[in-house]
């Protein structure tokens, strides 16, 4: 298992963690298989979308603060109610087919790090499936 650090950069993003994946699978010469990625915080989820347009992160983002609004009532008293539910929202896994070295991601997809909680150093762990 591979561990990686993201240090993100507001109170709620999108941060594109594609690259340092690709380069996990090249210095460790993976050729194929699958690669998992487990996000192990509560207020943080992964997804994977599309990463050429900006606006899709920026829509996401606004979406999920109409549905889950941090202004909303909640039980949880910490403040952080609302982030706890978009991660959930977005999910703590992502697994994604790696051939001939590559990850198999459509032409215009990446793999996200969604940031509810933030700005935070977040770990992410990685396993390789063969």
């Amino acid at each position: 298992m591979y561990t990686i650090k993201v240090t993100t950069t507001g109170p709620e993003v999108l941060f594109d963690i594609t690259g340092q994946i690709v380069k996990l699978i090249h210095s460790n010469n993976i050729e194929s298989g699958a690669v998992l990625i487990y996000c192990p915080h509560t207020t943080a989820g992964l997804t994977i979308n599309e990463g050429a347009d900006p606006d899709v992160c920026h829509d996401i983002l606004a979406h999920l603060q109409i549905m889950v609004p941090n202004s909303a009532y909640f039980h949880h008293v910490e403040g952080n109610s609302d982030a706890h539910i978009k991660a959930s929202l977005l999910g703590s896994s992502v697994l994604v087919i790696v051939k001939h070295g590559q990850l198999q991601l459509g032409t215009w997809q990446r793999i996200f790090l969604g940031e509810f909680d933030g700005p935070r150093t977040r770990t992410l762990w990685v396993s390789f499936l063969s």
